[in-house]
């Protein structure tokens, strides 16, 4: 929206008016409105000077006009009078109350030109004050939209700097976003590395963790490419005998797939094997913790050790068991006995307390890298906007032709 234009008389130059012409123009228009108020109050008593003027002198006029009138007619009277006392006496009475009563009818004719004239003498200052008051008014209103104008000029002006500054801090913030998405990705490459590498470096340790604490069980690992879990473990007794096989699938993911389950069940009814674990570092939702889930059972890599002492002590007692179909029931009871007594119940406390304690190492661990991590992060980010600065300011000098970037394009593709 354009503002009030002035056009200049001698060079026909066009400009709008800054603050201080337009405190010069009020003043002026300030000043004339006073110099004609004055005025117009000098006019109006001038006129009203004159009316009380002209209002004696017609009262005086009048006066002496019923003063010489009532002298003529005292003057015709005693003439008459002389002339004829006696004879004319009711005539003349006649008469005097006749020129009473047409000097009556003079004077309320007299009065009422003054009424009228008082009147017309009222209108004309009423319309004066209307004229007046109108004036002040038209003042008035082009005064506010004067000081409409002025504001809404001022708040184009403050509307256009606070776009200005929007746009300023949009740029920085969209700046400032694409600095943390590289610092993010970067983050990202620098802890993930390769899935399958993280993959399979898990299989390896669940490997050589059952190995270690099953030294005579047999723990072999299956081929890449094979269908089936990644690793089987074949319980031995004392004696060397086989009395039952556990396959561990191994996965190393952010989220936990419910296919899994109904893959491993199936590897588990092809191999033969009684018992299916799933070792994972994401547990489903409804999960904490170690858990069975449709006859399977997941843990997390911390947890895999005491899940498989449990479920090989479970699968020798079972075992056991069934080897001998005497006293079956005496077995089972002797099972139920043991499950539920108190040497069970400590052997699963200790194991407790040794899978808390490693939690916790871990937990501890975790936080010191995430804290390491974090610190790296912000140094990383403070690289990257002292470099994007940088380049900022020599391909202001030099331009493009200089290549400053720290990472190439094809970097942020890498996994």
């Amino acid at each position: 929206m354009t503002g009030f234009i002035i056009t200049c008389p001698n060079c026909s130059h066009q400009f709008e008016p800054g603050d201080s012409i337009r405190d010069e123009v009020e003043k002026e228009l300030r000043g004339k409105m006073l110099e004609w108020q004055k005025k117009k109050d000098e006019e109006f008593k001038q006129k009203e000077t004159l009316f009380q003027q002209q209002l004696k002198l017609k009262e005086t006029e009048a006066a002496r006009l019923l003063e010489d009138e009532k002298r003529k007619l005292q003057a015709e009277l005693q003439e008459q009078l002389r002339k004829t006392i006696a004879a004319d006496y009711e005539n003349q009475l006649k008469l005097l109350q006749q020129s009473a009563a047409d000097n009556e009818e003079k004077l309320k004719e007299a009065r009422r030109k003054e009424l009228e004239f008082l009147q017309k003498e009222q209108s004309l200052k009423t319309k004066e004050n209307e004229l007046e008051l109108q004036l002040q008014r038209q003042l008035l209103e082009e005064r506010e939209k004067m000081k409409e104008q002025l504001v809404k000029e001022e708040q184009e002006r403050v509307s256009l700097k606070e776009q200005e500054y929007l746009l300023q801090v949009k740029e920085l913030e969209k700046k400032l976003e694409d600095q943390k998405k590289l610092a993010d990705e970067m983050r990202r490459k620098s802890e993930q590395g390769s899935m399958q590498l993280q993959g399979e470096v898990q299989e390896l340790m669940l490997e050589e963790l059952l190995q270690a604490t099953f030294p005579f069980d047999a723990v072999t690992e299956v081929g890449k490419g094979v269908r089936g879990a990644d690793c089987i473990q074949v319980v031995r007794n004392q004696f060397g005998n086989e009395m039952g096989k556990i396959i561990y699938e191994s996965k190393r993911t952010k989220d936990f797939a419910r296919d899994w389950i109904e893959k491993i069940k199936t590897d588990m009814r092809n191999l033969g094997t009684d018992v299916a674990v799933i070792v994972t570092q994401a547990l489903p939702k409804d999960m904490d913790r170690f858990g069975e889930k449709d006859g399977v059972y997941i843990c997390t890599f911390a947890e895999v050790r005491s899940v498989a002492l449990l479920l090989r002590n479970a699968i020798l007692k079972i075992a056991e068991a069934r080897k001998s179909q005497e006293n079956k029931g005496d077995k089972m009871v002797m099972l139920y006995d043991y499950l539920t007594g108190g040497e069970f119940g400590e052997n699963w406390k200790a194991i407790r307390e040794g899978f808390m304690s490693m939690k916790l190492s871990i937990q501890r661990e975790r936080d010191a890298m995430e804290k390491l991590w974090k610190a790296r992060e912000k140094q990383l980010e403070k690289v990257l906007l002292n470099a994007a600065h940088i380049k900022g300011s020599v391909e202001g000098i030099a331009g493009s032709d200089v290549n400053l970037n720290l990472l190439e394009d094809n970097d942020l593709l890498l996994d």
